[in-house]
This record gives C-alpha cells, sequence and structure tokens, in this order.
C-alpha cells in the first residue's frame, strides 16, 4: 500500500504528478528507488516523443559571475510563450547559464564535435551537471521537459571572461 508521504516524498523528489508518483510506486512496489527510475524512464519516452515539437518561445538567460570576470548568455527554447514565463524554465536557463560559466564548454553538443575531443567536457548537453554530477546536463533538460510536457532546447551559448594581465 502507498502512503500519501511516499507519494509527497517522491513528487519533492521528482517534479512528477501525483497521480504519475502514485502508479510509479505502485508498480515498484513501494520501494522509492525504484519508482524514480521508473519515472526517469516515464520521462525520457515523453521527452523523445517531444523531441520533434518546434520550439519557437523562449528566453535568454544572463550570468555573471567572479566579480564580473566571467559571464555567460543561453538562449533556451522552448514551444509557448506560456512555458517560457515558468519558474521552472527560468530556473533551467539560469543553471545553463551558470553551468557554462563554470565549465566553459566549447560547444553544445557531440553533434558539433571535431574527431578526437572529448565530448564529456567540451560539449554543454554532455557535461555533469555541477548542480548534481549524478547527471549530465542532457538529463536535467530531459527532466525539465518531462515535467513542463513541451520540447525544450538550448539553441545557443556564449560565454566571456576578461583577458588575465
Amino acid at each position: 500500500m502507498t502512503t500519501t508521504g511516499q507519494i509527497k516524498e517522491l513528487r519533492e523528489r521528482t517534479g512528477a504528478g501525483i497521480l504519475d508518483c502514485k502508479r510509479a510506486l505502485e508498480e515498484a512496489e513501494g520501494n522509492t528507488m525504484g519508482a524514480v527510475e521508473i519515472l526517469k524512464q516515464r520521462g525520457l519516452a515523453t521527452a523523445e516523443k517531444k523531441a520533434t515539437r518546434e520550439v519557437r518561445q523562449g528566453l535568454v538567460e544572463a550570468y555573471i559571475h567572479t566579480k564580473g570576470r566571467i559571464g555567460a548568455l543561453v538562449e533556451v527554447n522552448c514551444e509557448t510563450d506560456f512555458v517560457a514565463q515558468t519558474d521552472e524554465l527560468k530556473e533551467l536557463a539560469h543553471n545553463l547559464a551558470m553551468q557554462v560559466a563554470a565549465t566553459a564548454p566549447l560547444y553544445l553538443g557531440s553533434n558539433d564535435l571535431p574527431e578526437g575531443t572529448d565530448p564529456s567536457q567540451a560539449c554543454l548537453l554532455n557535461q555533469l551537471f555541477i548542480k548534481d554530477p549524478g547527471k549530465t546536463v542532457q538529463d536535467v533538460i530531459t527532466e525539465t521537459i518531462a515535467k513542463l510536457g513541451e520540447n525544450i532546447k538550448v539553441k545557443r551559448f556564449a560565454r566571456f571572461e576578461l583577458a588575465k594581465d
């Protein structure tokens, strides 16, 4: 039997809907870690279904770090203006700008990469997420797609750093 406390904990942990959490817990026979995996798999399926949808809305987020010596801009696109204004998308964009400032990726994804370059460092989407090194940046984007129900893509980014004397 699934308890309300288990559902609440899983919802806080994953951001999934109440019914999705309840079903995942029931399917995992009350095992929270199993339910998290089930929700991840469902999130991946949701993200794959939405991957071909056009993204024409979104936002540009700026992040300035280290007393104004390093800055980053990130353009994150989604399907609707409504989702572009949500706290979840704003938080994602902010975290991605912070990631770019901290890790200085050279490329967006593996498709942009010259041969022989390590994608785990050079590509933003392949990097370990600085706020949760158990996930890649693409994993975080996929989770946000599952939460918001819209396709989300990073269109471009730029990083600026004052020259060292």
